[in-house]
């Protein structure tokens, strides 16, 4: 039974949708089958791995509001192992239409149910909001992935994210756990960039990700081409810090037996 992994942060522009693209094709790249979940209405989940969002039809909306059979709208990236369920911009007006539904928060673990079983990994990329679908998300996750901003104001909002946490953990998903907060677009050369890794580190210590994600040109164009960092460039600091997280991750959850020392030096 594949493990659920939300990637959430209601501030935007974090690096939640570049974490849900590469991370899930480093875990592919790593012979792992991996799908992601495409939550967030501007879909850029969808278009940045390699699918034209005007062309798409049937997307997680439906799934949500028609009960779709989610298998039924799956896409094959091109990396093998590496699936997709799209988004579309109609899932803005899903959170209204979810509102009269019984159990409203629970649609979107009832869709994963489906698949759960034929990946190894699914990830969901959500919106930079804490509205109806997120905590869809979060309720129907195991585990969630904070992406937290080299960035002045890094640690803003980040309690009531926490507190959103907390209170999906004591009413709705008592077993949802944090997997790790993700530092990124880091910049070595900033003094602030380093005051941030050392604050966030001295708050939640163990609960950060030894991996960071740098600043990184390459994984800033990568999406423009409609492909994961990894197609897109292999040997550049961004495909390895996330083939490094993917390593973290893995050895995280005991599905590797990759030695520490092993791990990819970025």
């Amino acid at each position: 039974m594949g493990k659920v992994i939300a990637i959430a942060n209601q501030k935007g522009g974090v690096g939640k949708t570049t974490t849900a693209i590469n991370l899930a094709a480093s875990l592919a790249v790593l012979e792992k089958k991996v799908i992601i979940v495409d939550a967030d209405p501007q879909a850029n989940a969808t278009s940045g791995t390699g699918f034209d969002i005007r062309a798409i039809k049937t997307s997680i909306y439906e799934c949500l509001v028609d009960d779709l059979d989610p298998r039924t709208i799956i896409l094959n990236s091109d990396i093998e192992g590496l699936d997709l369920i799209p988004s579309h911009i109609d899932l803005v007006g899903a959170e209204i239409e979810m509102l009269n539904q019984p159990n409203r928060e629970y649609i979107l673990k009832r869709v994963i149910e489906k698949i759960k079983d034929d990946y190894d990994f699914i990830l969901i990329d959500c919106s930079p909001s804490l509205g109806l679908i997120t905590v869809n998300a979060l309720t129907a996750a195991d585990s969630i992935i904070i992406p937290v901003q080299c960035e002045y104001f890094a640690l803003e909002g980040l309690g009531k994210l926490l507190n959103t946490i907390k209170i999906i953990q004591t009413r709705l998903n008592k077993e949802l756990e944090i997997e790790g907060f993700l530092l990124t677009m880091y910049d070595p050369r900033l003094r602030l960039s380093n005051q941030v890794v050392d604050e966030v580190k001295k708050h939640f210590q163990d609960m950060v990700f030894e991996t960071i994600v740098q600043r990184n040109i390459k994984l800033s164009e990568s999406p423009s081409y409609g492909k994961p960092v990894v197609l897109y460039d292999a040997a550049s600091k961004g495909s390895l810090n996330y083939l490094n997280l993917a390593r973290e991750v893995l050895q995280k959850n005991d599905k590797t037996k990759i030695a520490n020392a092993a791990k990819i030096v970025s």
